[in-house]
């Protein structure tokens, strides 16, 4: 065997390869890829000559190659580099999607040790060589997100009397009151007098009904207000809700199976069946991120990255300004994905506020939106204290104040993560406590104040930042706006009438890096 490797590395006599034919090359590459000596390979590679790496390209068997990452990882990236250097036409030669879905997966794995430092040139060719793959990774990104987060609706209904309890028995419940309440309809049709339930056509005419008399139009009026009193009742409208709920629950669903599915195809021998989904997803969707962070900034040939949200998510870029804005929406999408929910949660084993599910939403987002307020005036504070203390303001010598005010928000923007906010988490607390004292089980709600902790700390950091964060302050329940506002999945999706705010929009420059969740 090592006689045999001494042999497929022997060079020619000139030191250099002398193929004469693509098929000589991929002989002599699959020799070596079978030794797993991807480095010799990758060295036969970059000295082929346009037409001939042209050749062997299109006959180059990429899944075995695929199938060795992250061994293969080096001769794949010298392959692509190779042809972005030669400009190798058409595209089309040779397609990266299979490799960087594989690569995806491998990201996927919470242990991927190494992966990073091996595969990052690989990820920056194949960005080079087939830009499109940047935006075919941030909708497939999206996709998982989107299925990730339907996951969640499928808790408690609301019944017609308010109460949580399982979508099917509320189904239940809600055709059995529509069965009793068509039963009583129909009596009711049977008893309605001989004005009203008439059969005859001639008895319609416009003629007739210009001609009836006082007493019959009374009598037709209480017979259809008796009528509309049996079906217009509020228990009559929630199976229609509840039907939509129904609806969007297949469907999340069967974007959740979808997703897992294609997952499932890039590793057909894995048992991801009996794996949870949402970890599964989740790690897919990390994945995905770690790839597009990889590939490095669009290049101005490339198609520019798709911004996109399902509850407020945008893709990356590595351009400076869009670094901060990524990671503050990162750390804001956290705040209101796990954070919110968690706290959500502990609020909903509060026997005081088991039924009252609205104001726990309120609850949630007056904190964010004080804590953004209260953190705002600390900022304002400090500048002028700083000014004050050394004796330089606006009016006296406006460069000099500009000058130090940078430098304070310079320091304040480096200390944010260290910067002592106690008082301003205790003025936001007695804020939303003052105004709720009748539930007196909030004051100790641990969950709640590490949330009020984690809403001003993060609004501390965006008030900080050079390039300056801000709340839309924009609560009216007007129609939704696609621009700055995204749909929760209880909303009816009929309907573009916002009924209620769960979390304000984040902008950033004039650009929504976060829409506001909303329920229409």
């Amino acid at each position: 065997m090592v006689d045999s490797r001494e042999r497929i590395r022997a060079p020619s006599r000139d030191g250099r390869e002398g193929f004469s034919s693509p098929r000589q090359v991929l002989r002599r590459l699959m020799l070596l890829c079978e030794g797993r000596q991807y480095r010799e390979a990758a060295g036969i590679i970059g000295r082929l000559g346009p037409s001939l790496l042209k050749s062997v390209v299109s006959e180059l068997p990429v899944d075995l190659l695929v199938e060795a990452l992250p061994h293969s990882a080096y001769l794949l990236e010298s392959l692509f580099s190779r042809l972005n250097t030669v400009n190798v036409n058409p595209r089309s030669l040779i397609s990266a999607d299979l490799i960087i879905w594989h690569l995806i997966r491998l990201f996927s794995s919470p242990h991927e040790c190494g992966l990073r430092q091996r595969c990052t040139k690989l990820i920056q060719a194949i960005a080079q060589w087939q830009p499109e793959l940047r935006n075919a990774i941030v909708e497939r990104r999206k996709a998982l997100d989107i299925a990730v987060q339907g996951l969640g609706i499928h808790g408690l209904a609301a019944d017609h009397t308010g109460a949580l309890i399982s979508l099917h028995i509320a189904l239940k419940n809600e055709i059995q009151i529509h069965i009793d309440t068509y039963k009583t309809a129909l009596q009711k049709l049977d008893e309605l007098s001989t004005i009203t339930v008439n059969q005859d056509p001639a008895q319609s005419s416009h003629q007739r009904l210009l001609a009836i008399t006082y007493d019959d139009i009374q009598q037709r009026l209480i017979d259809n207000k008796s009528l509309l009193t049996i079906l217009d009742k509020p228990s009559m409208q929630q199976l229609r809700t509840l039907i939509d709920n129904l609806a969007e629950r297949v469907q999340n669903d069967k974007t959740v199976l979808q997703n897992v599915g294609q997952i499932k195809r890039l590793d057909p021998l894995s048992n991801i069946e009996k794996r949870p989904a949402a970890g599964l997803l989740m790690n897919f969707s990390r994945g995905c991120d770690i790839v597009m962070k990889l590939m490095g900034p669009s290049t101005p040939s490339s198609p520019s990255s798709v911004s996109f949200s399902s509850d407020g998510y945008h893709s990356d870029s590595e351009a400076p300004v869009e670094d901060v804005s990524n990671e503050i929406a990162r750390l804001y999408r956290d705040l209101y994905n796990r954070k919110r929910s968690d706290t959500l949660e502990a609020l909903n084993a509060l026997p005081q506020l088991k039924h009252v599910h609205n104001l726990k939403e309120k609850i949630l987002f007056s904190i964010i939106v004080l804590s953004f307020r209260a953190c705002h005036g600390l900022l304002e504070r400090k500048l002028n204290e700083v000014q004050r203390v050394l004796g330089c303001s606006l009016e006296s010598d406006r460069n000099s104040a500009l000058t130090l005010n940078h430098a304070v928000r310079q320091h304040l923007n480096e200390t944010a993560d260290v910067f002592q906010l106690d008082d301003v988490e205790k003025q936001v607390a007695n804020q939303v406590l003052s105004t709720l004292h009748e539930y007196p089980q909030l004051e100790t709600c641990t969950p709640l104040l590490h949330f009020i902790g984690a809403c001003v700390r993060l609004s501390w950091k965006m008030v900080n930042k050079n390039t300056l964060c801000h709340l839309d302050n924009d609560f009216s329940l007007g129609f939704l706006r696609p621009e700055k506002h995204e749909r929760h999945p209880v909303s009816n999706w009929r309907s573009d009438v916002i009924r209620s705010f769960l979390w304000p929009a984040l902008f950033q420059q004039n650009k929504c890096i976060f829409k506001a969740v909303v329920v229409t």
